[in-house]
């Protein structure tokens, strides 16, 4: 997959240069045609993330913008285990974390006239969580800042 088969999609009327919140992001993708599906909204987008396939494989990425103790950061969710999924959670960890900074990167780079009209937001951290129901696998970490995949 590359950024070169992105396709993005603003959802509920959004302006692609603000507001910053509510901004969720939705990220797919077609095992099939390597294409990338972001959807950016105000809330999730539901319908991408409905059908049963997705239903059970779970390897949809989720972010949002939160306020931090007045500063603002993109949190970022990958599903690696619990409840009914495909695959190991250190399988899934594994493919999460190769490729997470294609995920960061279709992010911040789907997004970019946010960044271009609101600069300061170039430096604000990414928090990735990786949510799994197995302790060694449940982590929160920084990954950078949207400067780092622009």
């Amino acid at each position: 997959m590359s950024l070169a088969n992105l396709k993005v999609k603003y959802l509920h009327d959004l302006n692609p240069k603000g507001p910053l919140t509510p901004r969720c992001y939705t990220l797919t993708h077609s095992d099939f045609t390597g294409k990338l599906f972001l959807s950016i909204g105000i809330e999730f987008d539901k319908k991408a993330i409905s059908g049963f396939y997705t239903k059970i494989m779970r390897d949809e990425v989720l972010a949002e913008w939160l306020n931090d103790e007045n500063d603002y950061s993109i949190h970022v969710y990958c599903h690696v285990s619990g409840g009914i999924i495909i695959g190991r959670a250190g399988w899934r960890d594994s493919i999460f974390r190769r490729e997470m900074p294609l995920v960061l990167k279709a992010i911040c780079q789907g997004d970019k006239d946010l960044f271009i009209s609101n600069p300061d937001l170039v430096n604000s951290p990414i928090i990735v969580h990786f949510q799994s129901s197995n302790k060694k696998y449940k982590k929160v970490e920084i990954w950078g800042t949207p400067n780092d995949y622009l």
